[in-house]
């Protein structure tokens, strides 16, 4: 077995994790688009900061836990998985800092899009077929 990228074991749940990525997308440009209309520009650049601080550490960790499959490559697994998430949490840190020292923030759109992005991973399998 490969220990590539292209293992073929990987690319359902790389598929899928994508998928749920880009559905996440979709629903922060709807929701910025509804808050544009409803409540300004201002909102809309806190909704769209929420959800980029929620998807861009999402991206990292389907990148870095899909990359290696298999059981003769379980160790690698781990340890791409483990990298991911700490690399997740460091991303989302580090673009929480940025976002509060150069970005003007309302927080009722801001935080409500980052929760929302948080648990889009638990709504997409009822939009997503898998």
């Amino acid at each position: 077995m490969s220990l590539s990228r292209n293992n073929a074991l990987v690319k359902p749940g790389r598929k899928f994790a994508y998928q749920q990525i880009g559905f996440s997308i979709l629903v922060v440009f709807i929701c910025a688009f509804i808050t544009y209309l409803f409540w300004g520009l201002s909102y809309t650049y806190s909704v769209l900061s929420g959800g980029a601080i929620g998807i861009i550490p999402n991206f990292i960790l389907a990148y870095k836990a899909f990359k290696y499959a298999g059981a003769t490559s379980s160790k690698l697994v781990v340890e791409s998985f483990f990298s991911g998430v700490k690399l997740k949490m460091a991303a989302t840190a580090l673009l929480f800092g940025l976002a509060f020292k150069f970005i003007v923030i309302i927080p009722l759109p801001f935080f409500g899009m980052f929760c929302l992005i948080m648990v889009m991973p638990l709504l997409t399998p009822f939009f997503l077929k898998h």
